[in-house]
Protein backbone atom coordinates (compact mmCIF):
# COMPACT_ATOMS: atom_id res chain seq x y z
CA UNK A 1 0.00 0.00 0.00
CA UNK A 2 1.45 3.45 -0.88
CA UNK A 3 1.41 6.42 1.09
CA UNK A 4 -1.03 8.01 -0.83
CA UNK A 5 -3.44 5.09 0.41
CA UNK A 6 -2.47 5.55 3.55
CA UNK A 7 -3.49 8.88 3.67
CA UNK A 8 -6.61 7.66 2.90
CA UNK A 9 -7.42 5.83 5.56
CA UNK A 10 -6.74 8.24 7.90
CA UNK A 11 -10.22 10.40 6.26
CA UNK A 12 -12.58 9.77 9.02
CA UNK A 13 -10.20 8.96 11.84
CA UNK A 14 -9.58 10.58 15.33
CA UNK A 15 -6.43 12.41 17.13
CA UNK A 16 -7.00 12.51 21.11
CA UNK A 17 -5.11 14.85 23.07
CA UNK A 18 -6.26 12.17 26.81
CA UNK A 19 -5.33 14.63 29.36
CA UNK A 20 -5.52 14.43 33.15
CA UNK A 21 -7.73 17.56 33.02
CA UNK A 22 -9.24 17.48 29.95
CA UNK A 23 -9.62 15.26 26.40
CA UNK A 24 -9.48 16.96 23.58
CA UNK A 25 -10.91 15.21 20.35
CA UNK A 26 -9.75 16.08 16.46
CA UNK A 27 -11.37 14.73 13.46
CA UNK A 28 -9.53 14.56 10.30
CA UNK A 29 -11.34 16.87 8.44
CA UNK A 30 -13.53 18.86 11.36
CA UNK A 31 -11.33 19.72 13.68
CA UNK A 32 -11.88 19.92 17.45
CA UNK A 33 -15.20 17.82 17.72
CA UNK A 34 -14.62 17.42 21.20
CA UNK A 35 -13.04 19.32 24.23
CA UNK A 36 -14.49 18.64 27.44
CA UNK A 37 -12.99 17.46 31.22
CA UNK A 38 -11.41 14.07 31.80
CA UNK A 39 -14.63 12.85 34.25
CA UNK A 40 -17.10 9.97 34.37
CA UNK A 41 -20.37 9.89 36.83
CA UNK A 42 -20.75 6.72 37.68
CA UNK A 43 -23.92 4.87 39.51
CA UNK A 44 -22.06 2.55 42.42
CA UNK A 45 -25.11 0.42 42.92
CA UNK A 46 -25.81 -0.30 38.83
CA UNK A 47 -22.34 0.66 37.78
CA UNK A 48 -24.04 2.07 34.96
CA UNK A 49 -22.10 5.92 33.46
CA UNK A 50 -24.85 8.67 34.66
CA UNK A 51 -22.24 11.56 32.98
CA UNK A 52 -19.00 11.51 31.20
CA UNK A 53 -17.55 15.31 30.46
CA UNK A 54 -18.97 18.71 31.05
CA UNK A 55 -22.13 16.93 32.80
CA UNK A 56 -19.76 15.01 35.02
CA UNK A 57 -17.66 17.96 36.27
CA UNK A 58 -20.93 19.44 37.42
CA UNK A 59 -21.73 16.86 39.72
CA UNK A 60 -18.08 17.34 41.08
CA UNK A 61 -18.44 17.35 44.85
CA UNK A 62 -22.06 17.52 44.61
CA UNK A 63 -22.98 13.91 43.86
CA UNK A 64 -25.01 11.79 46.18
CA UNK A 65 -24.22 8.57 47.84
CA UNK A 66 -25.12 6.17 44.65
CA UNK A 67 -23.25 8.54 42.35
CA UNK A 68 -19.43 8.82 42.13
CA UNK A 69 -17.42 11.38 40.10
CA UNK A 70 -13.86 9.83 38.74
CA UNK A 71 -10.92 11.15 37.01
CA UNK A 72 -9.71 7.90 35.03
CA UNK A 73 -5.96 10.16 34.48
CA UNK A 74 -3.84 11.10 37.40
CA UNK A 75 -0.91 12.73 36.65
CA UNK A 76 -0.82 11.98 32.50
CA UNK A 77 -1.35 8.43 33.04
CA UNK A 78 -4.37 5.97 33.39
CA UNK A 79 -5.41 5.83 36.49
CA UNK A 80 -8.58 3.37 36.41
CA UNK A 81 -8.59 1.30 33.37
CA UNK A 82 -12.20 0.49 33.08
CA UNK A 83 -13.67 3.97 33.28
CA UNK A 84 -10.82 5.33 31.12
CA UNK A 85 -12.15 3.17 28.54
CA UNK A 86 -15.74 3.71 28.99
CA UNK A 87 -14.88 7.18 29.00
CA UNK A 88 -13.04 6.81 25.25
CA UNK A 89 -15.88 5.14 23.87
CA UNK A 90 -18.32 8.05 25.22
CA UNK A 91 -16.20 10.25 23.29
CA UNK A 92 -15.16 8.54 20.18
CA UNK A 93 -19.06 7.66 19.39
CA UNK A 94 -20.12 11.19 20.14
CA UNK A 95 -16.77 12.21 17.93
CA UNK A 96 -18.09 10.45 14.92
CA UNK A 97 -22.36 11.30 16.02
CA UNK A 98 -23.32 8.49 16.01
CA UNK A 99 -24.41 4.98 18.29
CA UNK A 100 -23.69 2.56 16.23
CA UNK A 101 -20.04 1.07 16.48
CA UNK A 102 -17.07 2.80 15.01
CA UNK A 103 -13.49 1.51 14.38
CA UNK A 104 -11.76 4.75 13.68
CA UNK A 105 -7.46 5.02 14.02
CA UNK A 106 -6.27 6.93 16.83
CA UNK A 107 -3.49 9.23 17.16
CA UNK A 108 -2.86 9.39 21.03
CA UNK A 109 -0.13 11.85 22.95
CA UNK A 110 1.20 10.29 25.99
CA UNK A 111 3.78 12.38 29.09
CA UNK A 112 7.57 11.76 27.53
CA UNK A 113 8.14 9.47 30.43
CA UNK A 114 5.34 6.86 30.33
CA UNK A 115 6.56 3.80 31.35
CA UNK A 116 6.34 0.75 29.49
CA UNK A 117 2.71 -0.45 31.57
CA UNK A 118 1.87 3.29 31.47
CA UNK A 119 1.47 3.17 27.48
CA UNK A 120 0.00 -0.29 27.53
CA UNK A 121 -2.87 0.64 29.30
CA UNK A 122 -3.24 4.02 27.19
CA UNK A 123 -3.34 1.24 24.27
CA UNK A 124 -5.48 -1.48 25.55
CA UNK A 125 -8.02 1.41 26.38
CA UNK A 126 -8.04 2.42 22.76
CA UNK A 127 -8.27 -1.31 21.27
CA UNK A 128 -11.10 -1.76 24.00
CA UNK A 129 -13.15 1.22 22.96
CA UNK A 130 -12.73 -0.43 19.21
CA UNK A 131 -9.89 1.49 17.92
CA UNK A 132 -8.54 -0.29 14.67
CA UNK A 133 -5.19 0.83 14.80
CA UNK A 134 -3.96 3.37 17.75
CA UNK A 135 -0.48 4.95 17.35
CA UNK A 136 0.95 6.79 20.29
CA UNK A 137 3.24 9.79 20.46
CA UNK A 138 5.05 12.10 22.66
CA UNK A 139 3.12 15.14 23.75
CA UNK A 140 5.88 17.59 23.51
CA UNK A 141 6.65 16.63 20.46
CA UNK A 142 3.42 17.24 18.86
CA UNK A 143 2.46 20.18 21.05
CA UNK A 144 5.58 21.86 19.18
CA UNK A 145 4.39 20.70 16.34
CA UNK A 146 0.75 22.17 16.89
CA UNK A 147 3.01 25.10 17.80
CA UNK A 148 4.01 26.03 14.40
CA UNK A 149 7.58 25.16 15.31
CA UNK A 150 9.58 23.84 12.59
CA UNK A 151 10.70 20.70 14.31
CA UNK A 152 11.73 18.98 10.75
CA UNK A 153 14.79 21.87 10.71
CA UNK A 154 17.97 20.75 11.74
CA UNK A 155 18.10 23.75 14.31
CA UNK A 156 16.85 23.67 18.36
CA UNK A 157 13.38 24.19 19.30
CA UNK A 158 11.90 24.18 22.93
CA UNK A 159 8.58 23.28 24.30
CA UNK A 160 7.38 23.02 27.87
CA UNK A 161 3.92 22.10 27.38
CA UNK A 162 2.00 22.46 31.01
CA UNK A 163 -1.05 20.34 31.29
CA UNK A 164 -2.71 19.53 34.27
CA UNK A 165 -1.17 16.53 35.36
CA UNK A 166 2.18 16.69 33.96
CA UNK A 167 4.67 19.17 32.68
CA UNK A 168 6.74 18.16 29.58
CA UNK A 169 9.94 19.80 28.48
CA UNK A 170 11.58 18.68 24.86
CA UNK A 171 14.26 19.88 22.91
CA UNK A 172 13.45 18.75 19.13
CA UNK A 173 15.69 19.03 16.01
CA UNK A 174 14.82 16.91 12.50
CA UNK A 175 11.88 15.70 13.64
CA UNK A 176 13.28 13.31 16.79
CA UNK A 177 13.58 14.66 20.47
CA UNK A 178 17.31 14.84 21.68
CA UNK A 179 16.40 15.81 25.36
CA UNK A 180 12.96 15.25 26.77
CA UNK A 181 11.41 15.44 30.88
CA UNK A 182 8.21 15.04 32.50
CA UNK A 183 7.80 16.67 35.49
CA UNK A 184 4.67 15.56 37.68
CA UNK A 185 4.24 19.30 39.08
CA UNK A 186 1.02 20.93 36.49
CA UNK A 187 -2.04 22.48 36.75
CA UNK A 188 -3.89 20.06 39.38
CA UNK A 189 -0.52 20.27 41.37
CA UNK A 190 -1.41 24.12 41.62
CA UNK A 191 -5.25 23.64 41.99
CA UNK A 192 -3.74 21.61 45.05
CA UNK A 193 -1.42 23.89 46.72
CA UNK A 194 -4.26 26.50 46.70
CA UNK A 195 -6.58 24.06 48.40
CA UNK A 196 -3.68 23.66 50.99
CA UNK A 197 -2.43 26.99 51.78
CA UNK A 198 -6.32 28.05 51.97
CA UNK A 199 -6.78 25.14 54.94
CA UNK A 200 -3.53 25.81 56.50
CA UNK A 201 -3.99 30.19 56.35
CA UNK A 202 -7.17 30.26 56.62
CA UNK A 203 -9.34 26.70 57.96
CA UNK A 204 -11.41 26.88 55.48
CA UNK A 205 -11.59 23.66 53.01
CA UNK A 206 -12.24 24.39 49.46
CA UNK A 207 -13.01 22.15 46.69
CA UNK A 208 -11.15 21.17 42.97
CA UNK A 209 -13.60 23.42 41.18
CA UNK A 210 -12.93 26.53 43.60
CA UNK A 211 -9.26 25.81 44.02
CA UNK A 212 -9.24 26.11 39.65
CA UNK A 213 -11.24 29.08 39.40
CA UNK A 214 -9.04 30.96 42.34
CA UNK A 215 -5.91 30.05 39.71
CA UNK A 216 -7.63 31.25 36.35
CA UNK A 217 -9.10 34.73 38.13
CA UNK A 218 -6.47 35.87 40.43
CA UNK A 219 -3.02 33.19 39.78
CA UNK A 220 0.12 34.84 38.97
CA UNK A 221 3.80 33.54 38.93
CA UNK A 222 5.56 36.95 39.17
CA UNK A 223 3.71 40.53 40.54
CA UNK A 224 1.47 42.05 38.33
CA UNK A 225 0.59 45.54 37.77
CA UNK A 226 -2.98 45.70 39.59
CA UNK A 227 -3.44 43.74 42.69
CA UNK A 228 -6.49 41.43 42.43
CA UNK A 229 -8.83 39.77 44.78
CA UNK A 230 -11.78 37.34 44.62
CA UNK A 231 -13.99 36.21 47.17
CA UNK A 232 -14.04 32.53 48.30
CA UNK A 233 -16.70 30.10 49.82
CA UNK A 234 -16.08 27.25 51.84
CA UNK A 235 -16.52 24.68 54.62
CA UNK A 236 -15.35 26.29 58.09
CA UNK A 237 -13.02 23.79 59.55
CA UNK A 238 -13.03 25.21 63.19
CA UNK A 239 -16.60 25.81 63.44
CA UNK A 240 -17.71 22.98 60.73
CA UNK A 241 -19.85 25.87 59.11
CA UNK A 242 -19.92 27.74 55.87
CA UNK A 243 -17.61 30.42 56.05
CA UNK A 244 -16.33 33.23 52.99
CA UNK A 245 -12.75 35.00 52.93
CA UNK A 246 -11.08 37.59 50.36
CA UNK A 247 -7.86 36.12 49.11
CA UNK A 248 -5.30 38.20 47.17
CA UNK A 249 -3.56 37.34 44.12
CA UNK A 250 0.03 38.22 46.78
CA UNK A 251 -1.19 35.13 48.28
CA UNK A 252 -2.02 33.24 45.77
CA UNK A 253 1.69 33.86 44.48
CA UNK A 254 2.71 32.81 47.47
CA UNK A 255 1.21 29.63 47.14
CA UNK A 256 2.11 28.72 43.94
CA UNK A 257 5.88 29.77 44.61
CA UNK A 258 7.53 25.74 45.24
CA UNK A 259 5.35 24.27 41.93
CA UNK A 260 6.65 27.18 39.86
CA UNK A 261 10.67 27.20 41.27
CA UNK A 262 10.17 23.79 40.20
CA UNK A 263 9.17 24.10 37.10
CA UNK A 264 11.46 26.19 36.67
CA UNK A 265 14.28 23.88 37.58
CA UNK A 266 13.67 21.71 35.02
CA UNK A 267 13.46 24.03 32.24
CA UNK A 268 17.33 24.80 33.55
CA UNK A 269 17.75 21.19 34.02
CA UNK A 270 16.64 20.62 30.20
CA UNK A 271 19.44 23.91 29.36
CA UNK A 272 22.07 22.54 31.01
CA UNK A 273 21.87 19.24 28.69
CA UNK A 274 21.20 20.66 25.24
CA UNK A 275 24.39 20.38 23.16
CA UNK A 276 26.28 23.52 22.26
CA UNK A 277 25.16 23.99 18.82
CA UNK A 278 21.52 23.81 19.84
CA UNK A 279 22.01 26.28 22.61
CA UNK A 280 22.81 29.03 20.62
CA UNK A 281 19.78 27.86 18.65
CA UNK A 282 17.38 28.41 21.50
CA UNK A 283 19.24 31.65 22.08
CA UNK A 284 17.52 33.29 19.10
CA UNK A 285 14.63 31.26 18.61
CA UNK A 286 13.85 30.99 22.61
CA UNK A 287 11.11 28.91 24.26
CA UNK A 288 7.63 27.98 23.78
CA UNK A 289 5.04 27.68 26.25
CA UNK A 290 2.42 25.33 25.59
CA UNK A 291 -0.65 23.98 27.37
CA UNK A 292 -3.18 25.17 29.72
CA UNK A 293 -0.73 26.29 32.53
CA UNK A 294 1.29 28.40 29.93
CA UNK A 295 -1.84 30.59 30.71
CA UNK A 296 -1.02 31.39 34.44
CA UNK A 297 -0.60 35.28 34.47
CA UNK A 298 3.62 36.20 34.27
CA UNK A 299 4.78 33.00 33.94
CA UNK A 300 6.15 33.58 30.73
CA UNK A 301 7.91 36.62 32.25
CA UNK A 302 8.85 34.55 34.86
CA UNK A 303 10.87 31.92 33.39
CA UNK A 304 12.43 34.53 30.94
CA UNK A 305 14.19 36.43 33.92
CA UNK A 306 14.99 33.03 35.31
CA UNK A 307 16.83 32.20 32.12
CA UNK A 308 17.82 34.89 30.07
CA UNK A 309 16.26 33.73 27.18
CA UNK A 310 13.07 34.69 25.03
CA UNK A 311 10.12 33.15 25.94
CA UNK A 312 6.61 33.14 24.22
CA UNK A 313 3.29 31.62 24.79
CA UNK A 314 2.03 29.66 21.53
CA UNK A 315 -1.06 31.38 19.89
CA UNK A 316 -3.52 28.72 21.27
CA UNK A 317 -2.03 26.67 24.09
CA UNK A 318 -4.86 24.49 25.08
CA UNK A 319 -5.28 23.13 21.95
CA UNK A 320 -1.70 22.83 21.10
CA UNK A 321 -1.03 19.30 21.31
CA UNK A 322 -4.65 18.20 19.94
CA UNK A 323 -3.92 20.28 17.04
CA UNK A 324 -0.25 19.07 17.04
CA UNK A 325 -1.89 15.26 17.01
CA UNK A 326 -4.34 16.20 14.11
CA UNK A 327 -1.54 16.51 11.90
CA UNK A 328 -0.21 13.58 12.57
CA UNK A 329 -3.44 11.86 10.79
CA UNK A 330 -2.73 13.40 7.05
CA UNK A 331 1.15 13.56 7.75
CA UNK A 332 1.79 9.35 7.63
CA UNK A 333 5.44 9.83 7.06
CA UNK A 334 5.98 12.57 10.25
CA UNK A 335 3.96 9.93 12.33
CA UNK A 336 5.77 7.35 11.29
CA UNK A 337 9.12 9.26 12.67
CA UNK A 338 7.30 10.72 15.58
CA UNK A 339 5.28 7.85 16.44
CA UNK A 340 6.73 5.32 19.92
CA UNK A 341 7.73 1.92 18.71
Amino acid sequence: MNTRSLLGLFSSDLAIDLGTANTLVFANGKGIVINEPSIVALNRNTGDVEAVGNDAKQMLGRTPGGIVAIKPLRDGVIADFKVAERMLNFFIKKAHKRKRLVHPRIVIGVPSETTEVEKRAVLDSAYRAKASEVYLVEQAMVAAVGAGLPVAEPCGNMVVDIGGGTTDIALISLSGIVYSRSLRVAGNQMDDAIMDYVKRQYNLLIGERTAETIKIEIGSAYPVNETASIEVKGRDLVHGLPKTIQLQDAEIREALKDCVTSLINCIRAALERTPPELSADIVDSGIVLTGGGAMLRNLDQRIRIETGLPVCIADNPLTSVVMGTGKMLTNFKLLKKVAIN
